[in-house]
C-alpha cells in the first residue's frame, strides 16, 4: 500500500529530470577558463539585462587594468607642476591657486632631485600672521614615493590602498624622474573619467552655456561646427576639431589651465589630463580680422 505522504517514485524522477532541465539550460554550457570567457558570459549577462550597462563597461575595464603599465598614464615630467624645497609660503600659494592642485613634488633646483611631497591642506595652520613667520617648508614635506614606469596599474593600485598614499613619482630604468602618477589617475582606468563641476554629462551636447554667460565646449567639437555656432573663421590647419588645433597651435599636449589665443579667441582649458583635452573654456577677445574671413 502507498503512502498518502510519499510521493511516488515516478513523480520525484520527473521532477528532478525538469530541475535538471532547467538548471542546465540556465546555467553556462561551458565553465570560463579564459579571461574571454568571463568577458562573453558578463557581455551576455549585459544583453539579457542582468547587468546594467555602466557595471559591464566598468568590469570590462577591471578585467584589462592589470595590462596597462604606469607609463601609459602618467603625467610626464614636462607637464608636472612642482614647488622648490626653498620656496616661501607666498610663492606655495600662487603655485597652488594657478595650477588647483593639491599635491605637489618638493624638488631641490632640478627635477629629476625630488625631496618630498607638499600637500596643500598643510599650509592652512600658516594663514594668520603669526604662524606665518615660522613657515618652513622641509618641516611639511611628506615622504615621496618612487615607482618604476613598467609596473601594472593594479599593483599600483593596492600599494596606493595599502599605504594610504595618493601620489607617486615614476622613475625610468635608469633612476631619473618620468612622471608622476596619482589614484585618480589608476581610478580612471576604471570607473572613467572623473569629471569636475565643469563638465558637460549630456554626450549629445558639444557646446554649454553656463550661468554668467560662461561657454565650455567639448575637444572633439569639429572645426567647422565651432565656425558655424559661433560666426567664426578658424582655419583647420590639418586639424578637424577644437582639441587638435589647440594641440597643434601650442605644439604639445595642453594641461588645465593653460590657454591660447587663435584668431582673437581665447581659448582656457577646463579639464584635460596627461592623454587628452577635455573641456575648453571660449573667449571672444575681439572681432576677427577681415583677412581671416577670406581664408
Amino acid at each position: 500500500m502507498n503512502n498518502p505522504d510519499k510521493p511516488p517514485s515516478s513523480f520525484l524522477g520527473t521532477l528532478k529530470t525538469k530541475l535538471s532541465s532547467v538548471l542546465t539550460s540556465w546555467l553556462p554550457t561551458q565553465r570560463a577558463i579564459t579571461r574571454e570567457d568571463v568577458l562573453e558570459n558578463l557581455h551576455q549577462a549585459e544583453q539579457d539585462g542582468i547587468v546594467a550597462r555602466d557595471a559591464y563597461d566598468m568590469m570590462q575595464r577591471v578585467m584589462f587594468v592589470s595590462d596597462i603599465k604606469v607609463r601609459d598614464i602618467m603625467i610626464p615630467r614636462s607637464s608636472m607642476v612642482f614647488v622648490e624645497r626653498d620656496d616661501d609660503l607666498d610663492k606655495c600659494l600662487d603655485i597652488m591657486v594657478e595650477s588647483a592642485h593639491s599635491r605637489f613634488p618638493v624638488v631641490d633646483n632640478e627635477k629629476d632631485q625630488i625631496s618630498g611631497i607638499l600637500l596643500a591642506k598643510d599650509l592652512l595652520r600658516y594663514f594668520d600672521d603669526d604662524n606665518k613667520q615660522r613657515f618652513n617648508l622641509r618641516d611639511l614635506m611628506r615622504p615621496v614615493v618612487f615607482v618604476p614606469e613598467s609596473k601594472r596599474l593594479n599593483v599600483l593600485l593596492a600599494e596606493f590602498r595599502e599605504n594610504r598614499n595618493h601620489m607617486a613619482v615614476v622613475v625610468d630604468e635608469f633612476g631619473a624622474v618620468a612622471g608622476l602618477v596619482t589614484i585618480e589617475d589608476v581610478l580612471e582606468q576604471i570607473v572613467g573619467d572623473i569629471e569636475d563641476e565643469h563638465d558637460i554629462d549630456d554626450d549629445e551636447s558639444m557646446i554649454r552655456e553656463l550661468d554668467g554667460g560662461e561657454i565650455i565646449v567639448k575637444s572633439i567639437l569639429p572645426i567647422d561646427e565651432f565656425n558655424d555656432h559661433f560666426k567664426t573663421y578658424l582655419n583647420e590647419n590639418g586639424s578637424d576639431t577644437i582639441g587638435g588645433l589647440i594641440s597643434q597651435t601650442l605644439g604639445h599636449v595642453p594641461q588645465r589651465d593653460e590657454s591660447v589665443e587663435i584668431d582673437h579667441i581665447k581659448f582656457e582649458i577646463v579639464h584635460a589630463d596627461s592623454r587628452r583635452v577635455h573641456l575648453i573654456r571660449v573667449v571672444k577677445t575681439s572681432e576677427p580680422d577681415s583677412d581671416n574671413k577670406n581664408k
